[in-house]
């Protein structure tokens, strides 16, 4: 059993990350503002981005392990704030990098698939990345701050979806929300990507951790579709009507940062290290739909219920 921090536990990844590792390891998740109640791990509120935040955390938390998912991930956000971007993209996972180093504690840091331009797609590892986008830029240089000062370091570019806290993170949401209440919806069948799980892509994270695993990894799912063709097979799978799904490229779309079009990953490097396939689209669709007959969605929104335990408050 490791002592894991998680940064960044209230995202998509991070409060799916932290759930799946909460059976088998002690987890501290990492919150800002609003708290998280009846979660099953310890959290800690903190804010990130004041100058001590990151080696006061490791002392006061004491981790074998530290995932770092914190981040600014909405693009536009970027375009419009990239000092901000620059200081949580950039600057923190670099401070966590040195702290995580200088400590001899184990860390994963998260980035994206969005490194790359996306003008031909089936990236490796070794590809060159070309960011289009603040977002993206940033990103990368967190990649390279993080293996320059931490080289025992892993590095994830991952796609994902899931359920989340708000019920509003994922691409999954957003055709389940629309669709459930009869909404028309766009689906760029120009955008392609690997999405994979977020409970399938966490359970894959532990693993490279315990298998001593450092550098660079693609994490995705073994296969690509469309944004569009995404939408059409979740409705497939719970009986919503794909029909409301609107076929558009993303020209018709306004967007401020651009977005890469192919950004489908090959996991020739994760498979190999771990012995196992990532899982298909269609397997995560699956595993989201029962998840949802478990009433994983309502446990996730009743965080925001009743108090837990909470470690410490800095």
């Amino acid at each position: 059993m490791a002592r894991i921090l998680i940064t960044g536990v209230s995202g998509l990844l991070g409060i799916n990350l932290a759930l799946e590792a909460a059976g088998m390891h002690e987890v501290i998740g990492v919150l800002h503002d609003h708290p998280l109640y009846k979660t099953g791990f310890q959290t800690v509120h903190t804010d990130l981005l004041a100058s001590d935040s990151p080696p006061r955390l490791l002392d006061e938390t004491q981790p074998d392990w530290v995932i770092h998912c914190a981040a600014i991930a909405d693009l536009d956000a970027c375009e419009r704030q990239p000092e901000l971007a620059q200081c949580l993209n950039v600057d923190l996972p670099s401070q966590f990098a040195k702290e995580t180093n200088r400590r001899g504690i184990r860390l994963l840091h998260i980035s994206t698939d969005a490194v790359f331009d996306g003008r031909r797609g089936d990236y490796s590892e070794g590809d060159r990345p070309s960011p289009l986008s603040i977002y993206a830029s940033t990103k990368l240089a967190g990649e390279e701050a993080v293996l320059a000062a931490n080289p025992e370091a892993i590095v994830v570019r991952p796609n994902f979806f899931g359920w989340s806290l708000n019920g509003m993170r994922s691409l999954a949401e957003f055709f389940y929300n629309h669709l459930s209440a009869n909404k028309h919806v766009p689906g760029l069948t120009d955008r392609f990507s690997c999405p994979l799980l977020a409970n399938d892509l966490a359970a894959v994270l532990l693993r490279m951790l315990d298998r001593g695993l450092h550098g660079l990894y693609h994490v995705a799912s073994a296969d690509s579709l469309s944004k569009y063709d995404f939408g059409v097979a979740l409705a497939q799978r719970f009986g919503l009507d794909h029909n409301l799904i609107d076929a558009i490229t993303a020209k018709e779309m306004s967007y401020a940062a651009q977005r890469a079009a192919h950004l489908t990953l090959r996991t020739d490097k994760i498979s190999h290290a771990l012995g196992e396939l990532m899982p298909s689209v269609s397997a995560g669709i699956e595993k989201l739909y029962r998840l949802a007959q478990e009433g994983y969605r309502e446990r996730l929104q009743s965080m925001a219920g009743q108090p837990t335990n909470v470690l410490i408050s800095t």
